[in-house]
């Protein structure tokens, strides 16, 4: 099932009271450094640390309490994970995630926390989505997948129709892409309330699947991207994503990972705002020059912060300088 914009309307209603209406931020200095006018979208302030608790709330409360009462099972590499477990503590369900040996230590522990089953699988040797069905599967659970969902790409599309919302008009907005559930979620928002913004999904270079989907017409696949991007190692975009994504989205482009880095050592520094790698992949389209948003009023999600605090620094030291662009 495709969702349309009404969908993001009806989680809006369910999600009223129970997500944080994210801040947006804007600063001087990057607006020079871009040559437009740079409006951040703060998801990294949302309840878990993403965006993705707007999608997995609405998700697990629009299930039937016979399948609430069974309980439910996803896999992610973390933002899903947390998101998901905070949901079933709130709304009384148990939740199981399949989550990467490599998944962040703090995300693992979140999860964790929120009282999340978790079961570790060997993301070189195994594929999650496989897993995840079998073991859904043999104890009756429900899958409720990160990204390819019709509740869940609602859900998100929430945060794009907030941020417009506020902030009126917008040229271009631009979105991290990973799954496709954000960006699918933002495009129906976008095409519902701001027909003529300009919809530009970001993913690493290191994993541009999504980008060779979007212009073959094609889905493509990666295996296990070595990016620092953790959130955007996914194998694909969807059945739902990406149609939508094919449909509504004006471009997608690539950064490498040196934009990535840099694009998140300055939201850090110069802003104060902890975003992890993936959270700033939509700023480092800017950083790059991958975009022509001169003169512009450009919006960008910042889709996250959970980092590892150690290996942010360790990222920080060893790369080069990023006081200037």
């Amino acid at each position: 099932m495709i969702p349309s914009y009404k969908f993001v309307l009806a989680a809006a209603r369910q999600l009223d009271g129970v997500a944080h209406r994210t801040p947006v931020m804007h600063g001087r200095t990057l607006d020079k450094l871009c040559g437009a006018y740079v409006l951040l979208k703060c998801e990294n302030f949302q309840r878990t640390g993403s965006f993705k608790f707007r999608g997995a709330y609405y998700a697990l409360a629009s299930l039937p309490e016979t399948d609430r009462a069974r309980g439910v099972l996803t896999y992610s590499s973390g933002n899903h994970a947390q998101a998901l477990a905070l949901a079933g503590q709130l709304l009384g369900v148990a939740v199981t995630v399949v989550m990467p040996t490599t998944a962040p230590a703090v995300k693992q522990a979140a999860a964790a926390s929120y009282g999340a089953e978790i079961i570790h699988y060997d993301p070189a040797q195994t594929s999650r989505e496989a897993l995840g069905h079998q073991i859904a599967q043999a104890r009756g659970l429900t899958l409720i997948p990160p990204y390819d969902h019709p509740h869940v790409v609602a859900g998100q599309g929430t945060v794009a129709k907030e941020f417009l919302e506020e902030v009126g008009s917008l040229d271009v907005l631009l979105v991290p892409c990973g799954g496709g559930g954000l960006l699918a979620g933002s495009a129906l928002s976008v095409r519902a309330l701001a027909p003529q913004c300009r919809l530009i999904g970001v993913e690493p270079e290191r994993a541009d699947d999504a980008t060779r989907s979007f212009q073959t017409g094609r889905l493509h696949q990666v295996h296990n991207p070595d990016t620092i991007a953790d959130g955007a190692r996914t194998p694909s975009l969807g059945q739902i994503t990406f149609p939508i994504i094919r449909r509504y989205v004006d471009d997608m482009v690539t950064v490498s990972e040196e934009a990535i880095l840099q694009s998140m050592y300055f939201l850090w520094e110069r802003l104060k705002l902890v975003v992890e790698p993936t959270g700033a992949l939509a700023l480092a389209a800017l950083w790059e020059g991958k975009v022509a948003v001169a003169n512009q009023r450009v919006g960008v999600i910042i889709s996250g912060g959970n980092v590892e605090l150690r290996q942010a620094l360790s990222w920080f030291a060893q790369g080069p300088p990023c006081s200037q662009r």
